[in-house]
This record gives structure tokens, C-alpha cells and sequence, in this order.
């Protein structure tokens, strides 16, 4: 099995950065050791700064080191026509960008801590066919999907 691929917006992002024990920390940590691939697109980069930058600004530099060494893979912002196209696939437009840059990268999950417009709406995840929960779904769901196979 090839390696799996996992989308983080900025809410799982900043809360992989803040939290040196919580879920999302766990999947950076499964990225350094190479077991798991993390993408993020140029919208989670520079929305992740701005919310920082407004509420934990002594974060910043662990925002950025962890952009500059752990490996991330970002995906590039969608163009205009592309975002026009898809606003259908969720609620709001803001978050168009973010469903088709994970879809982009052929993601196996979306993470992020965004109840109301991605995880508790569940016609999202079948319009984009992305699986997508929290940190906690995402960890339990590659735990189960990482278990070496018995033959």
C-alpha cells in the first residue's frame, strides 16, 4: 500500500502546532516518521498565519518551523473558474478551495476541526468523495487502515 495522504485545513493545522499532545500533533508526528504524507494548500498557509497572528502570535515561529521541516506537501490555490464550478460541493464558498485542493491531491482524508461546514454535513464528504473528520477520526481511522495484514 502506497503511502496515505492526508489534507489538513488551518483549524488542524494550528491545533497540530499548538497542542504538543492532542490528535492533530500525532498525525505531524506520523508524518515526520514517514509513516503518512500531510498536504496542505497555499489557503491553509496564509489563513493558519493570519488566525495565529491575531490569536497566539508567540505561536508563529512554531507555525513556521513546522511548515519548514516537517515536510509538507502544499497544493496550490485553485483557479477562479475552477472555485465558480464546484460551489456547489459545500455551504460555504470560503471553503471551496480547500475541498478541491485536497481533492487535488488525491487525498485519502480531510482533517479538521470545522463541525459546521464540512463534518456535520455529510452530503460534503459524498459530493467531493472525501472521507473527512477531526484529527481524533482521522488518527482512528488510519490506525485501523495502518495495522500490518496477518496472511
Amino acid at each position: 500500500m502506497s503511502r496515505v495522504k492526508v489534507f489538513l485545513d488551518s483549524s488542524a493545522l494550528i491545533a497540530a502546532v499548538i497542542s504538543s499532545t492532542g490528535a492533530a500533533r500525532a498525525l505531524l508526528v506520523m508524518s515526520e516518521n514517514g509513516q503518512i504524507e500531510i498536504f496542505i494548500s497555499e489557503q491553509v498557509v496564509v489563513e493558519s498565519e493570519r488566525s495565529m497572528a491575531r490569536k497566539v502570535p508567540q505561536a508563529l515561529p512554531a507555525l513556521r518551523e513546522t511548515l519548514k521541516d516537517v515536510g509538507l506537501r502544499i497544493v496550490r490555490h485553485p483557479a477562479q473558474e475552477e472555485i465558480d464550478k464546484h460551489l456547489y460541493l459545500i455551504s460555504d464558498p470560503e471553503d471551496v478551495p480547500i475541498l478541491l485542493a485536497a481533492i487535488s491531491a488525491k487525498v485519502d482524508f480531510l482533517v479538521t476541526h470545522n463541525r459546521k461546514h464540512f463534518i456535520d454535513d455529510p452530503k460534503v464528504a459524498e459530493r467531493s468523495g472525501l472521507r473527512i473528520g477531526t484529527p481524533g477520526d482521522a488518527l482512528a481511522w488510519l490506525r485501523e487502515n495502518l495495522k500490518p495484514r496477518s496472511g
